[in-house]
C-alpha cells in the first residue's frame, strides 16, 4: 500500500489529517505562519510521520539551506527532502554533497529527488543519489518537462501522467530502480496515474503526496469516475489560510476517497462515506 499525504488549508488540516497516512509539511510555511508551525508540531509530537520538504515547487529554488537546516532540527520530521535543483541534475548533486557535508548530523531521514532534462540525466542523477549519496529515500516529481518529450499529448496533464509511469517502467526495465530503497512520487498532474502502480512490481512506491484532491474541491470540482483530465494551477500554499465557512469539505472527502481507491483500491482511513 502506498502511504498517502494531502496538503490542505490550516482550519481542515486535523479534517484531512484523519483520512491521510502521513502529514506532508512545505518549510516555508513554518517559517511565516504561526498556526502553521504549532499543526506540524503538534503532528510531530502525537507521533505522526511527517516529510518536510524544501519548498522548491511554490518557491521555484530551494530553501536556504543554513535556515533549512534550522527547521529540520526545530522540527524534527521523520523525513525531509534536501534541498535540490529543478531538472539540474549536476547542481542537485552538487548541493547534496553540500548538504551532506555541512548538515548530515540533522535529524530524520533524508530523501533525494531525481533532477534532470533527458532521460539520461534523470537515469545518472537517480544513479548517483543511490550510489553515492547516504539518501535514504529517493523522490521523483510529477511534472519534468522530459515527460512531453517522452509522450507527446495535446493535453500536457496526460503527458505528465503517462511520462512519469513511462519514467519508471524505463528505469525498471534498464535496472536502476533499486528496488531494496523506498521511493516517493511528489505531486500529482491527473489522479489516475496512481492506478499504474497497483503492480506488485512497485512496491518500491513508498509514499506520495499531493494537493489534488483538496484543491479541487476548493474549487467544486469533484473527481468523476476516471480522474481528471485537467488541473486546477493554483499551488496550496496560496490557500492555506482560506476560511472554513468557504470550504466544501464533503466534496474535498469524496475527492480523497476517490483518490484514495485510484492508488491503493481502498476507501479512506474510518471512511465516512
Amino acid at each position: 500500500m502506498i502511504k498517502i499525504a494531502h496538503e490542505a488549508p490550516i482550519d481542515i488540516f486535523d479534517e484531512v489529517q484523519r483520512l491521510t497516512d502521513y502529514d506532508y509539511a512545505l518549510v516555508h510555511l513554518l517559517e511565516q505562519n504561526g498556526r502553521y508551525r504549532d499543526t506540524f508540531e503538534r503532528a510531530v509530537k502525537k507521533g505522526r510521520e511527517v516529510i518536510l520538504d524544501n519548498s522548491i515547487f511554490e518557491l521555484e529554488e530551494a530553501f536556504e539551506a543554513d535556515r533549512f537546516a534550522m527547521w529540520v532540527e526545530r522540527l524534527k520530521p521523520t523525513w525531509y527532502i534536501v534541498p535540490d535543483a529543478l531538472e539540474n541534475a549536476e547542481k542537485t548533486m552538487e548541493q547534496m554533497g553540500s548538504w551532506f557535508k555541512t548538515y548530515g548530523d540533522v535529524p530524520g531521514k533524508s530523501i533525494g529527488v531525481v533532477q534532470g532534462k533527458t532521460y539520461q540525466e534523470i537515469k545518472d542523477c537517480y544513479r548517483a543519489i543511490d550510489e553515492l549519496s547516504p539518501c535514504d529515500m529517493i523522490a521523483i516529481s510529477f511534472d519534468y518537462s522530459y515527460y512531453s518529450d517522452s509522450i507527446p499529448h495535446p493535453n500536457k496533464y496526460v503527458s505528465w501522467m503517462l511520462g512519469r509511469v513511462k519514467l519508471i517502467g524505463d528505469l525498471l526495465k534498464d535496472g536502476v530502480i533499486n528496488k531494496d530503497k523506498p521511493h516517493h512520487l511528489l505531486g500529482c498532474g491527473l489522479p489516475q496515474e496512481f492506478s499504474f502502480y497497483k503492480h506488485a512490481d512497485y512496491n518500491f512506491i513508498y509514499s506520495l503526496d499531493t494537493s489534488n484532491p483538496v484543491v479541487h474541491g476548493l474549487k467544486d470540482i469533484e473527481y468523476g469516475s476516471e480522474g481528471l483530465w485537467s488541473k486546477e494551477s493554483q499551488k496550496l500554499h496560496e490557500l492555506i489560510n482560506v476560511d472554513i465557512e468557504d470550504i466544501n469539505l464533503d466534496k474535498i472527502r469524496t475527492n480523497i476517497q476517490k483518490f484514495r481507491w485510484f492508488t491503493n483500491g481502498q476507501t479512506p482511513l474510518g471512511s465516512i462515506f
